[in-house]
């Protein structure tokens, strides 16, 4: 290890051998937490080849379970996002997807910090179970189309403990151990193709699109020399995807997009991103082909079915898409007025997602208990004009004490300006 360490801080490639050498010592716990804290520091330092990062991918994805899909038939493309807030694009992705005759078998994680997790919002649904077996997960993809599960206790554990031990070692943002780390869960997955949405922008954990196209390129890498077919969109988190932040409220929200009255932004990045995946299941070869199929789903109501046969097949209330009321709701729902007038410049978005987490929709620590119903409404969006004591944000919250300290935040993370400022696009690239 000695060796391989002194290899890596002198900018040399790693072996194949010396890559299979290290996750074993990680998953066997033959090698000290002191040498391979050593390693990820020479890593954050010196960067990783793209056979560096496939090998050592690959290597953790079978440290512990992996899932076989080829039970199920046709081409299974699984979608990721590197993580935002508001984000809820899976809720409207996965069953129009499903609904234009994609097999859709998911495993998701749940939110920590700032960013929401998928199966944190599915559990916001009364009664949906988001643990089964994989053969009752398969009986529901062949019988629905659509299935999407948490991710189980064994998958890739070398990347776990590797993973804690650079949460305390300030190694978290190197590039390679990133991309390693988001791929090898996503090959252990056993999907044959991935769409990989790689966010940038403040309430992003990249901040810059150099960061976000460097992890981009380096994950389709380790992707197609993985033999699977990828492909990573690279969109704005420079605001809240979409209005809602918090579970119940995301997921009304993707049920009004699922009926074509959705926010804007949230339908298009969602039609971008399910585009794609009706291109690498060789479904649609165009991507205004693949969208205009999408919007039709919307338009006919056919994704929304899906949904509701989703919901019902995993024991979810599908009574909830004609009556949002039963959804979770905060006892308190208190409106953020603005204290003077111009037009919207900037949103800390991260600060709001952080705000949102301090209401309950998130957790500061693994194992935190999430409430439901709690959340943000973001009114206003970058552009706006805004004038003295209109609302531009809604606060759901479980007392008026919390929701009184959540109004001077989200008072205090907006940024007007007197002139209009420049709009970015939503989508800002793809990387293939």
């Amino acid at each position: 290890m000695v060796d391989i360490i002194g290899r890596k801080r002198d900018g040399l490639e790693q072996t194949p051998e010396e890559i299979s050498f290290l996750v074993q010592g990680i998953v066997h716990g033959s090698i000290p937490d002191y040498q391979l804290a050593a390693w990820c520091m020479a890593v954050y330092f010196q960067g990783m080849t793209p056979r560096e990062a496939r090998d050592l991918a690959v290597k953790m994805a079978a440290s512990g379970d992996q899932v076989d899909l080829s039970p199920l038939a046709g081409v299974k493309i699984d979608k990721h996002s590197t993580g935002g807030v508001g984000d809820k694009t899976s809720l409207v992705v996965a069953p129009l997807v499903a609904a234009a005759g994609i097999p859709v078998c998911k495993m998701s994680g749940r939110g920590l910090g700032h960013t929401g997790g998928t199966i944190d919002k599915l559990e916001a649904i009364p009664g949906f179970r988001t643990e089964m077996s994989l053969a009752a997960l398969f009986d529901q993809v062949r019988a629905v189309g659509i299935g999407l599960v948490g991710q189980t206790g064994n998958l890739v554990p070398a990347d776990k403990q590797l993973y804690a031990l650079r949460d305390v070692t300030g190694t978290v943002a190197s590039i390679p151990l990133i991309a390693t780390s988001i791929m090898s869960k996503k090959l252990a997955g056993g999907a044959d193709g991935f769409v990989l949405d790689v966010k940038v922008g403040d309430g992003a954990f990249l901040k810059t699109k150099a960061e976000a196209e460097e992890l981009g390129q380096l994950m389709v890498a380790i992707g197609k020399n993985a033999g699977r077919k990828t492909i990573a969109v690279l969109s704005a988190m420079d605001q809240p995807l979409g209005k809602a932040i918090g579970n119940a409220l995301e997921v009304k929200e993707a049920i009004a997009t699922l009926r074509g009255e959705g926010p804007p932004d949230l339908e298009e990045l969602s039609l971008a991103l399910g585009a794609q995946m009706l291109i690498l299941a060789g479904a649609e070869q165009e991507t205004s082909a693949a969208q205009a199929r999408l919007k039709k789903l919307i338009a006919n109501g056919e994704g929304l079915q899906v949904f509701t046969r989703w919901l019902a097949a995993q024991g979810g209330d599908p009574q909830v898409v004609e009556d949002l009321s039963l959804l979770p709701t905060a006892p308190i729902v208190t409106q953020v007025q603005s204290s003077k007038r111009g037009y919207v410049g900037a949103w800390h978005t991260e600060a709001l997602g952080l705000t949102s987490m301090r209401l309950g929709a998130g957790r500061a620590q693994k194992g935190d208990p999430i409430d439901h119903g709690v959340g943000l409404v973001i009114e206003k969006k970058i552009g706006d004009w805004v004038e003295t004591g209109d609302i531009i944000a809604q606060v759901y919250a479980r007392s008026q004490a919390e929701a009184a300290v959540a109004v001077d935040e989200v008072l205090a993370e907006v940024e007007l300006t007197p002139t209009p400022p420049p709009v970015l696009p939503l989508v800002i690239g793809y990387i293939i």
